[in-house]
Parts: C-alpha cells; structure tokens; sequence
C-alpha cells in the first residue's frame, strides 16, 4: 500500500477519535490561495531497512491551508499550500537530494518555483546525512543515498495511481554538493573506493568535510568503502543537473564517459575560486551530454535558502566551521536564486 495512502487513512482515523490536537490547529491556517502545493510522503528502502520520508511540492489551485514549510532561526521558510488542489493534467518529475548536513526543507526556494513552473519536486530527507539526524560513519556511506532515491522512485512508479499528476516517463534528478554526487551516481557515475578512502590524504579540498570526519575518528583507510565501487544507475532518470557536486575527484573516468543522459553541471564561483573539492569541469568534460557552466558571485552555500539577519550570529554561536550565509560578489542571494533558477528551468524545460 502507498506511504502516501496509508499516512492519510491514519491522520483521518486520529481526527475522527478527536485525539489530534494538530489537526484542529491546521484547521484554523488561512485557506492558501498560491499555486504551490505541498505534502509528505514516505518510501521504504531496502538498504536501509526503514522509511525515507519526502516532501512533495506540485502545481496546485487555491486552497489547502497556508503552511511555511522549512525555515528556523537562520534560515527563511518557504510558503506553500498544504493538500491544495492538483492543477489539472500530468508534470515531470524532479527529485532534489540535499548536501550532508542540509535537508528538504532547505530547498522550498526552488522547489516552489519549480511546481509553480510546472514540475513536481520530490526531495527525500536522506538518514544519517539529514539535518538533526547526521553522523560521520553515515556521512561515508556515501553509496547509500542514491538508493534512497531509487526508493522514491519505486514509490512513485509502483503505486502511480496514487500520482496521477506525475509523468512517470519524465524523471530527472536535481543534486547539490554530497547531493550532486547522488544525482551523479544515478546517471551511471562510479566511485573509485580507493581514492575515496586516500580523499583526506594530505588535503582538506577547501572544504570542512575532512575535518568533519577527523573531529568524530573516522579514518578512511580503516573502512570497507568496496560498496561505493557499485553501479547505481537508475535508468528511470532520464537527464540530471548536479551543483558543485561532492567528491567527484573519487568517479572513475570510465563511468562518466558512460552516462548517456543529458547532463547539466554548475560550479558555483569564478574559475579559481571554487574549492577543490567539488570543482566539476574536468569531470563534466567526458561526460557526452554534459553541459558546464560557472556561475559567478556566488559560493558554494549560495545554493542553501536565504538566511536571515541573524542567521551569521547564531552559526557563530552555534561554532558552525561554514560560512553558510556568506556569498560572493555585490549580488544578493535572492539575486543569485533568481538567476539559478532561470538556468535550471530553462535546461529542464528542454532536456525533462
């Protein structure tokens, strides 16, 4: 039985006992009059041996109950209409998997323009890299999250009565840093488990991550990392757009002269000042279909929602080791969301 189903059959089951205090507050949201729409879903995943929960935004009419969806302290939120009524017909598909350490909710900024543009964005919350629920051993089973994509899609595909507004035919998949990586891995991209396990061999690649991994004890050297030489091509995804995509100095050259997708790349930053880490032209050159871009004035947290003015303070506070609300440059970051946007639907619209 779908997730979807069965988390709707219980919630009217606890309403109907009258023993959901949260569902009487719901009823007194304002009535959403936008057209994004938003719900939960869940998916089992077999790798795991648990649910992998997601967030739904799709086109929608007026109605639903007005929620904000994601947003805290630091970062704003994003509006969106709870259950609103589906916009008539069928939308592509686009999955979006967040970076370690982020979420789905950090993604409503486009994860909204994209429904309202006519797609359905699915971002899963992927355990043991997922915000309040992140470790470093779960950070380098790295092979783990684009199963949890495959998944959802098993989710969506098995049970597609329950998605009548998705075009099944029109998967692509969305990723950002660790999530660039996934998105790569379900195009056909592979791991070298060697050269992951040498990836803090004397370099931090301009990122945190290895000190990351030093701070909790992890020693790459000292894992079975095997699992990440794996191929976890989906072929239900039919084209990719990967932002500064986490390690790929570690994909083997051969697998990505083997993606026979559509394949948009985007390094955030001029030339040269883009960390190591993830910097992908070298990688976007042999795949076939690739297109490369650079994207200036911004950093690679230009990507993360738009934070809010104390936003800076309480990272500090918090002794965050990233600069999460800096970018680059004289634009802002709704500027630069703008501007991403543009070229991400533009790409979309042609390639999906």
């Amino acid at each position: 039985m779908s997730k979807l189903r069965s988390f709707s059959k219980i919630a009217a089951f606890a309403a109907g006992l009258g023993l959901c205090g949260w569902g009487a507050f719901e009823m007194t949201r304002p009535i959403y009059d936008g057209n994004a729409g938003f719900t939960y879903g869940s998916a089992f995943a077999p790798v795991r041996d648990r649910d992998v929960g997601f967030h739904v935004w799709y086109p929608a009419t007026p109605g639903g109950r007005a929620i904000t969806v994601g947003g805290n302290g630091v970062f704003y939120g994003t509006p969106a209409g709870r259950n609103a009524p589906h916009q008539a017909g069928q939308f592509p598909v686009i999955i979006i998997s967040h970076g370690a350490g982020g979420n789905a909710g950090q993604f409503g900024w486009i994860a909204s323009e994209l429904a309202q543009a006519g797609f359905v964005v699915i971002l899963p919350n992927h355990p043991g890299t997922t915000t309040g629920n992140a470790s470093a051993e779960a950070a380098v089973r790295v092979w783990e999250r684009p199963t949890d994509v495959s998944a959802v899609l098993d989710e969506l595909t098995g049970n597609a009565q329950d998605y009548p507004f998705i075009n099944m035919e029109r998967i692509s998949v969305l990723g950002f840093s660790a999530g660039g990586y996934t998105a790569m891995a379900l195009s056909g991209a592979r791991v070298d488990p060697g050269r992951l396990q040498r990836f803090c061999d004397g370099s931090d690649h301009g990122m945190s991550d290895c000190a990351f991994l030093a701070h909790f004890g992890i020693d790459l050297h000292s894992l079975d990392l095997s699992p990440a030489g794996q191929d976890l091509r989906d072929p239900r995804v039919r084209s990719a757009v990967i932002v500064d995509p986490g390690i790929v100095s570690t994909l083997t050259d051969e697998s990505l002269s083997e993606i026979d997708i559509p394949m948009l790349v985007i390094n955030l930053g001029d030339e040269g000042t883009i960390p190591a880490g993830v910097y992908a032209g070298n990688a976007a050159s042999l795949v076939p279909q690739a297109q490369y871009r650079l994207f200036r004035d911004a950093t690679h947290f230009s990507f993360l929602a738009e934070c809010k003015p104390a936003g800076p303070r309480i990272l500090e506070n918090e002794g965050e080791l990233d600069p999460l609300c800096e970018d680059a440059g004289e634009r802002s970051r709704t500027n630069i969301h703008a501007e991403l946007l543009d070229m991400i639907v533009s790409y979309l619209r042609e390639e999906a």
